[in-house]
This record gives structure tokens, sequence and C-alpha cells, in this order.
């Protein structure tokens, strides 16, 4: 039986990973990002100066006679301009694990970059943030609507939070459009198997599929439910990230459309220097590490912010 031999630093390109690498990230980024799962898939060319036009709905068709003039349906079809918009991260790694164990460390980049991307990109497409508070890549977000639901405004007689969101998916349907998803955060998920109606019976049963990583958690008022952190704006582990109180968005995901870039590029360094989040200087060379660069290109559009509507509670902490 071959033995393959270990992958080496030296063996990859340094401007650029590997196919085999690259094709997983981007798949698995999209399964981790709540709003991928429910959004559109457009094209989107990697080059940030070519927008692409995305159609944000159905043309219309009408019927014609013989002869006559054919009907335009250009004037009821709301188009958008995709551009590609770059999101980074800097890694560094220990210069022994990086020249040693170089196939290790990029089954490591497999597992993390993915949640790192899809988190970043969440939170631009829910609240037109960056990770650190300051305005995001995409002119339009979700968090934009002006239609809101407070949970638990319905009282337990009336359905509670299964009325709640009942009254929400109404605000939708109410503007014309479809309510076919909802993106949450995992804060929502025990308000809703606590849930119970006048006699105490569960009013929500969960829906998770176990054993999986992905951002799809089964279904709520009958239509598929996805989870991210990002829907708060509260991430585990960042002392940065606030809570905003923002539980889940619903609506019409014909209305979003999002796009991936191609490749994912990487930059290795062992002399360049970086500054950590308490302002602290580090050197490459003088610490024995290998500073690893990832660069990656995502897109978002969005049409009418009326397709969609905010659950809110308390936030965390208040």
């Amino acid at each position: 039986m071959a033995v393959t031999a270990p992958l080496k630093l030296s063996d990859v390109n340094a401007s650029l990973l590997p196919r085999t690498i690259t094709a997983p990230i981007f798949e698995k980024s999209v399964e981790a990002s709540a709003v991928m799962q429910l959004a559109r898939p457009a094209p989107l060319a990697i080059d940030a100066t070519t927008a692409i036009p995305i159609p944000m709905d159905v043309p219309t068709a009408d019927w014609v006679g013989s002869g006559q003039k054919k009907p335009l349906s250009s004037g009821g079809v709301d188009v958008k301009t995709m551009t590609a918009k770059k999101v980074a991260v800097l890694i560094p790694v220990a210069e022994e694990v990086a020249m040693t164990n170089a196939g290790g460390l990029y089954q490591q980049l497999q597992r993390d970059l993915p949640t790192a991307f899809a988190r970043a990109f969440d939170m631009a497409a829910i609240h037109g943030k960056t990770m650190r508070g300051a305005t995001g890549p995409f002119s339009d977000y979700l968090a934009m609507t002006d239609n809101a639901v407070a949970l638990g405004t319905a009282t337990q007689g009336t359905g509670g939070i299964w009325r709640d969101f009942v009254n929400g998916m109404a605000e939708v349907v109410d503007n014309d459009y479809d309510y076919t998803g909802t993106v949450a955060d995992h804060r929502l998920k025990p308000l809703l198997l606590t849930a119970t109606d006048t006699t105490g019976r569960p009013i929500l049963v969960d829906a998770t599929t176990p054993g999986t990583n992905m951002a799809a958690a089964g279904t709520l008022i009958g239509e598929p439910l996805a989870y991210s952190r990002s829907v708060s704006g509260k991430q585990r582990r960042q002392s940065a990230s606030t809570d905003t109180g923002l539980r889940a968005i619903g609506g019409d995901w014909s209305q979003a459309a999002y796009g991936v870039g191609m490749d994912i590029t990487v930059r290795l360094s062992k002399e360049a220097t970086y500054i950590d989040e308490e302002g602290g200087v580090h050197s490459a060379f003088q610490e024995n590490l290998v500073l690893i660069l990832a660069e990656a290109f995502y897109g978002y559009v969005q049409g009418d912010a009326d397709a969609f509507v905010k659950y809110t509670g308390t936030p965390s902490g208040s």
C-alpha cells in the first residue's frame, strides 16, 4: 500500500492555497452562514471593480395575440449590482508547526476559516457592520427593515411566542411578499423550547438535526430556520462585540442574494510584524512565527427591506 508523503510548507505556492484546500473552505462557509442558507446564490466576479447586475424579482410574462406588441417586464424587476468585497484574517502560527506539520495546519484552517468567514459575512449582511462595529462593506442589510415584532408581546393565552412569529409573518405577507424562512440567534432556542400553551404543553419542538455543524436547524412556523451568532451581534469570546437584542429576522429570501469568490488567497511571512488587539507589536522573526494572511471575496445584495421583519428581545446583561 502506497504511503502519501506529508504536505510540507515548501510544497505549497506562497500566494494561493491549493484547490483541494479552498473548495471545502468555501463550501463549509456557506453551510456555516445562516444568511447563505436561506438567500439565493448569484454570480460574483472577484475583481473588485466589476459589478454584476442581479434581478431581485421574477420577470412577469403575459398573454399576447398574434402580431401584437410583446409585454415588457423589466419595469417591474428591481436590479441590484453585486460587487466583490474582501474579508481577511491574519493567523500567527508557531514556525515549528508550519514547517513540520503543514498538512495538519491546513486541516485546522479548513475547520476554522469557514466559521470566521461565515460570521463576518452574516454580521455584514444582517447588521451592516464589521466584526468590530465599523460600517460594513454592503450598502444594504437585513436589519434596515422597519417591520418589527417584540417577542413576548402576545400572551400565553393567545399563542405566546408562536403568535409573535406569525404576526411577523403577517407583516411580510401584507407587503405582498412570501415568508420563506428565519435566521435566528442561538439565544432564541431556549425561548422556543420552553414556550408552552395554557395547559403546559410545549408549543414548539426541537427540529435541529444532531451531529452537524451546519447553520440550518429545522423549521419555525413551517418555514426553514437557520442559526447564527451574528444575529444578536454578540460573538463568543470576542470582547468587542455586543448584544443588540435582535433575536431573529424572517421574510422573503428571494429578496436577498449572495456571491462567493473563486479562490482564497494566502500570503505567508516569517519576517513581518503584526499588531494584536491590545496594540502590542510582534515580530514574526523574533518570535519564531509564521504569519498566515487569508483573504476571500463575498458579495451581498438585497431588494425591498419591507420583505423582511425583525424579532427583538431584551439584550443579555440588561
